[in-house]
């Protein structure tokens, strides 16, 4: 099957043999602030995604006891936003969201996260929102702070994930008072009521993933051992006919700490996505282990340099508190770099106070090493959600950082050049966006692969192309696997533009 590509170029940069650090310059950005008593010391997250239509992405901010805002993107050569947020969207209780195109009509829709009842709102021409009507959601009062989303084979609406923290109707909590997570399935083009995935263990990040590439997304969660205590771990569901656990028979490894955010990408090679696990302490690197044919994912964060376990500036020698975590070639030298949001949950003692957020850049030898302060990104807010994406249009992943009790901050990447290039996906309805799709590049630095998901990271979504370093390569080979298994050929592309392949 051949491509169709429409190809849009983009500003070129021009490869240099030797990459340097990363670089980035702060933003100067309207005041936003997440804010709130114990239910919001979780959350905070920002949705990255364009909502005019040109092709410029906008923020929207959760702002928890402070209403949430939509900043336009007004950048050029320099990033720039400005707050005009509709009412639709001016929010009280908002811990997180995430972009979504629901009903396949090309503007995005919004899933709004919230300490209370979740909302789907229906994206409309120029950032505009209504509330989707007739698909039969409906939301309960929860405190709810993890989202994942996917499309089942078949079906018209995507299955939607909400994950729950805290019981807080429980008299007897908030300890072993998890809530359930919420799954919600179609059932033609309305949602069936939905279904409890039980035990709950108060999750604060969740995935769909086709972590097998099998064809099918099973749903991994993290969660927050300070509340379930005893008893829990990191959980898999297999999305089957009526879902399931994994277990240590199906080869899944019991984990558990004190889960905040995850983050999938591969990094080494194989085409199977590793995990990135942020938490109070140790932040956790799994490699998949393709060989086991099983859910089985192994613990790699010391051996990879990317444990990230106390401050690395600042002198506070107490365990550091990781919250946000992303995947993404910061210095497109086409080894994929993490990014990690930290901070304090509040006043806790024996964590650390002044904890500086951390970019680990992945090294020649697959080890990651701290950058963040000499890249200018080491903020010591208490930062929450985050998002790695290209602001404005130059093939550079730019950095957005919502923070708890104090102001946003967005950073310019303003890293030296190389080559990238980014990749966008169309098809037909349901499921304009191909979400479940791979996409697949060959360069000189190797194969990179891009699983296109819903959800992850900590209360925070995005929605853009997929990005990809490439070095000094000035040419590579792309192929896609669409949802459902249908592959194209590997077609030879320039680098330094924006892909647009449609199905």
């Amino acid at each position: 099957m051949a491509l169709k590509l429409t190809l849009s170029l983009l500003s070129a940069l021009s490869a240099t043999s030797a990459l340097a650090q990363p670089v980035f310059d702060t933003v100067e950005t309207p005041d936003h602030v997440y804010d709130g008593g114990w239910e919001h010391f979780v959350g905070g997250g920002v949705a990255v995604f364009d909502c005019n239509g040109d092709a410029k992405p906008e923020l929207f901010m959760a702002g928890g006891s402070n209403p949430s805002q939509l900043l336009r993107n007004q950048s050029g050569a320099d990033i720039s936003f400005v707050a005009d947020t509709p009412d639709a969207l001016s929010l009280i209780g908002v811990t997180g969201a995430y972009p979504i195109d629901i009903d396949s009509d090309g503007w995005m829709d919004l899933v709004v996260l919230r300490v209370g009842k979740d909302l789907l709102l229906r994206g409309q021409p120029d950032c505009s929102f209504v509330p989707f009507q007739d698909i039969g959601f409906v939301s309960d009062d929860h405190w709810t702070t993890a989202f994942s989303a996917t499309w089942e084979a078949g079906e018209t609406l995507p299955t939607l994930a909400f994950g729950t923290y805290v019981d807080r109707h429980d008299p007897n909590g908030p300890f072993e008072a998890c809530g359930p997570t919420l799954l919600f399935r179609p059932d033609g083009t309305q949602y069936a009521p939905v279904q409890p995935l039980e035990p709950g263990f108060c999750a604060l990040s969740i995935l769909f993933s086709d972590w097998s590439r099998a064809g099918r997304a099973d749903l991994r969660v993290s969660n927050d051992r300070h509340y379930y205590v005893r008893g829990g771990q990191e959980q898999m569901w297999a999305m089957e006919a009526v879902p399931r656990l994994y277990t240590d028979q199906d080869g899944w490894l019991p984990y558990a700490i004190w889960g905040m955010g995850i983050a999938s990408r591969d990094i080494t090679g194989d085409g199977f996505a590793e995990v990135y696990l942020t938490s109070m302490g140790d932040q956790k690197l799994q490699i998949f282990d393709p060989n086991a044919k099983t859910p089985t994912w192994r613990d790699a964060t010391y051996e990879r340099g990317t444990t990230a376990h106390r401050p690395h500036v600042g002198g506070d020698g107490r365990p550091s508190t990781g919250w946000h975590a992303q995947f993404g070639d910061v210095d497109n030298d086409g080894r994929d770099d993490i990014f990690v949001a930290k901070g304090n949950v509040e006043q806790m003692p024996d964590a650390a106070m002044l904890d500086p957020n951390t970019l680990l850049r992945q090294t020649r030898d697959g080890r990651f090493e701290e950058v963040a302060a000499a890249a200018g990104v080491a903020s010591t807010a208490k930062s929450r959600g985050g998002a790695l994406a290209d602001l404005n249009g130059d093939g550079r992943l730019d950095l957005v950082v919502v923070n708890r009790v104090s102001a946003a901050e967005i950073f310019q990447n303003q890293s030296p050049a190389a080559n990238w290039l980014m990749v966008d996906l169309e098809q037909g309805a349901p499921n304009a966006r191909a979400i479940g799709a791979f996409i697949e590049l060959r360069s000189d630095q190797g194969l990179q692969t891009r699983e296109l998901t819903i959800g992850g990271g900590h209360a925070s979504g995005i929605a853009q192309a997929a990005h990809f370093g490439l070095g000094p390569a000035e040419t590579a080979e792309v192929r896609v696997i669409w949802p459902g298994g249908e592959a194209t050929d590997w077609t030879s592309v320039q680098a330094n533009q924006m892909l647009r392949i449609t199905r």
